[in-house]
């Protein structure tokens, strides 16, 4: 594999990663993250509550934090990476973004499910209005087949976004899935490619892989794949397999590796790792977010979180969506009573 423009490495330790710890990280654990994560050479920080902007809240958790707080520590604390937020639709609003601009973010990658990119051209065209680099985000991408992303990808572009996103929120793609979409990004749009996997499947590095071949040119990682589900693709996998491939790209793999594994792996309350319920959801295609969701509500209502996210999916729960758990375990309960 030849790749002779540099890749862009987007972190996203400190925003997918606030899922696996239930959105608590202190402003301490925030201003040491973004400066080692500066240090080892990643080029965008990614610093929000887990789902986003505005996204602290009892349908999806409070952060520990303030949204300021924590924008405004990244800021402070990246030298080197720009800081960059999420922002959701119907989560976070223009409002949210504006306060975002003014405590320094750089980036906005604007979130949508991978049918739905209508929704976000107010957000987009705003962000441009702010000077800000501004990505398209398809989430659950493995929800459309690739020409209906494809369709959607071109209008997320015809708004002004300059980066296009597969993302594989459920890590349910395979190789295949993830070269379809991506070529087909490569052929018709003129946006820069990006690429958001999980590790539901045991594919995140590989999908990765798939997707920088195919011609993207940004790709998403997280420090020990500090991230929902089974994690996020984790920085330091990837880098030694791109090392390998002579790929070009900014981060140090020796710091990387030291960064995940003495100070990432400590903070997780529970191992970000394939599991019985992680793999469920790349099987069944389900939102990583849910795990932890499907497993507190398999707990409290005596059932097997599996059969949570197996009802789920068939009846296509998306992304803030967290409120049909209780009512489904609710259900199962019932019926095995």
């Amino acid at each position: 594999m030849t790749n002779e423009k540099k890749i862009i490495f987007n972190d996203v330790t400190l925003r997918d990663g606030m899922h696996a710890i239930s959105h608590q990280y202190t402003v301490e654990q925030i201003a040491e993250l973004t400066r080692l994560i500066d240090e080892s050479g990643a080029d965008i920080i990614e610093a929000t509550h887990g789902d986003g902007l505005g996204g602290s809240s009892i349908q999806y958790g409070f952060s520990k934090e303030t949204e300021k707080d924590i924008i405004t520590t990244a800021v402070e604390n990246a030298t080197n990476a720009k800081v960059g937020v999420l922002l959701i639709p119907g989560i976070g609003t223009i409002h949210h973004l504006n306060n975002a601009a003014e405590w320094g973010a750089q980036v906005v990658r604007v979130a949508t499910h991978c049918t739905e990119a209508d929704v976000s051209e107010q957000h987009i065209k705003a962000a441009l209005s702010l000077g800000l680099d501004t990505v398209g985000f398809l989430m659950m991408s493995h929800r459309a087949e690739p020409e209906v992303l494809l369709e959607e990808a071109k209008k997320m572009e015809s708004y002004g976004a300059s980066t296009i996103y597969v993302v594989d929120s459920a890590g349910a793609l395979t190789m295949d899935d993830t070269r379809r979409r991506v070529a087909l990004f490569k052929e018709n749009l003129s946006a820069d490619i990006g690429f958001h996997g999980h590790n539901n499947l045991s594919l995140a590095v590989a999908n990765s892989l798939v997707a920088l071949e195919e011609g993207a040119s940004r790709i998403d990682t997280s420090l020990a794949g500090m991230g929902a589900g089974a994690g996020n693709t984790a920085t330091e996998q990837l880098v030694a397999v791109m090392n390998k491939l002579g790929l070009p790209h900014s981060v140090d793999l020796y710091q990387a590796m030291d960064i995940a594994e003495n100070v990432v792996k400590p903070l997780m309350k529970r191992p970000v790792q394939i599991d019985n319920l992680s793999l469920t959801l790349g099987y069944t295609g389900v939102y990583s977010s849910f795990l932890l969701f499907a497993e507190r509500a398999g707990k409290e209502f005596g059932v097997d979180p599996r059969d949570i996210l197996i009802k789920l999916s068939e009846m296509g729960a998306v992304g803030g969506q967290e409120d049909w758990i209780t009512g489904v375990a609710q259900e199962l309960a019932k019926a095995q009573a």
